[in-house]
């Protein structure tokens, strides 16, 4: 696809690239680099960098790139706030952009990206465009949304439930009208919230499959802010989420979609191997938690989908059984998928809480699918 973006210029730039900056040097020279190489005219871009209390050499590193193309850069500085959150409100809050993309300091854009996309989101009178992403050494990006240039998706009919990180195209009036924020109270996730509540209110969401417009970067010392993060902040963005969801959207696929990303992938993760190397009370905390977000969140049909050992964790830590939950995850990792357990047409995981006096779980936990259905 090639589209171009309007030749007129106003006071205001049409794209705003707004970047929150905490110690990430050496990354932060390719990032800048792939700021300024834009084949868009430069008049049409501003870049908005925060530095929130840098103490690695990013601060100088910003001033020298803003010294040596002058009229580029909008610098601001803060001290440090503790999570991305308040240095991208108040580069979002400095931004003048028709549109704003957000782009991590230690990720860098191809060359064609901004034009590409804010042509996109001038044809298609998009509110939110999603650039396709890719890894750079050895980071995973989850490639589902990206299997097709679309004018349109929704939660239902492509994989936007699993896209909600903020690294997109937004249509700035979007989010004044809807006095859009990231919650400064999260130290982590604080883009999931928010992306989710725009891509709600949007009118259009469209998505860019047809070159690698964002690279997404691992740092080799595992700076990057989503790795730092222990299971209580995760829950505590998750639970963020939730809450958009519950305000935003009614019982339905849509509002189903969402939560299945969220139930059938990040809460059933914190209950993984890392979770037996908290402390006991971390472990208490994270199962009344996990046990508060089910009961909030979640209705039987929801947890009849997903897979066993998943239903289970869930089961486990909501009702509190904390020895069984660590036994489960130690059977794992020493014996893999339990023996089946066939009787009828059910199929039955043998896990060693299967039929346990002592536990009282309803078999329907530990059933697979029937075989009927499994045809």
């Amino acid at each position: 696809m090639t589209l171009r973006g309007p030749e007129t210029r106003g006071a205001a730039p049409d794209v705003s690239v707004v970047i929150a900056v905490y110690n990430t040097m050496p990354y932060l020279t390719a990032c800048l680099a792939s700021l300024v190489g834009q084949s868009i005219d430069p008049a049409r871009v501003e870049i908005v960098a925060v530095d929130d209390g840098s103490t690695d050499g990013s601060s100088a590193e910003l001033r020298r790139w803003a010294a040596l193309h002058p009229g580029r850069f909008r610098l601001l500085h803060q001290p440090n706030s503790g999570g991305p959150a308040a240095p991208t409100n108040r580069g979002t809050a400095a931004a003048r952009g028709r549109y704003v993309l957000y782009l991590g300091a230690d990720d860098w854009l191809g060359p064609e990206a901004l034009e590409r996309l804010v042509a996109a989101a001038d044809h298609w009178h998009s509110d939110v465009v999603l650039p396709r992403q890719v890894g750079e050494n050895g980071r995973l990006v989850p490639q589902g949304i990206f299997d097709r240039t679309a004018r349109e998706i929704g939660f239902t009919d492509s994989a936007l439930p699993w896209a909600l990180a903020d690294t997109k195209l937004f249509r700035r009036e979007l989010l004044l009208r809807h006095r859009l924020r990231r919650r400064e109270d999260l130290p982590v996730h604080s883009d999931q919230p928010f992306t989710l509540e725009a891509l709600l209110r949007a009118r259009r969401v469209s998505v860019l499959a047809d070159y690698d417009y964002y690279h997404l970067v691992r740092r080799a010392d595992g700076g990057n802010v989503t790795h730092r993060a222990g299971p209580l902040e995760r829950l505590h963005g998750i639970a963020a989420v939730q809450q958009v969801v519950e305000r935003l959207t009614t019982p339905g696929p849509c509002r189903d979609a969402i939560r299945a990303r969220h139930f059938g992938w990040e809460v059933p993760q914190l209950l993984q191997a890392g979770f037996l190397g908290l402390d006991r009370p971390t472990q208490q905390r994270v199962c009344a938690g996990v046990g508060h977000l089910v009961r909030a969140h979640t209705d039987p049909v929801l947890l009849a989908a997903l897979p066993v050992p998943d239903r289970l964790r869930l089961a486990l830590a909501t009702r509190g059984r904390l020895a069984a939950l660590c036994g489960l995850i130690e059977y794992e990792l020493a014996h893999g998928d339990p023996p089946v357990l066939r009787h009828g047409a059910h199929e039955y995981a043998r896990y060693p809480a299967f039929r346990n006096p002592q536990l009282g779980l309803p078999d329907g936990l530990f059933a697979h699918p029937r075989a009927a259905e499994k045809r």
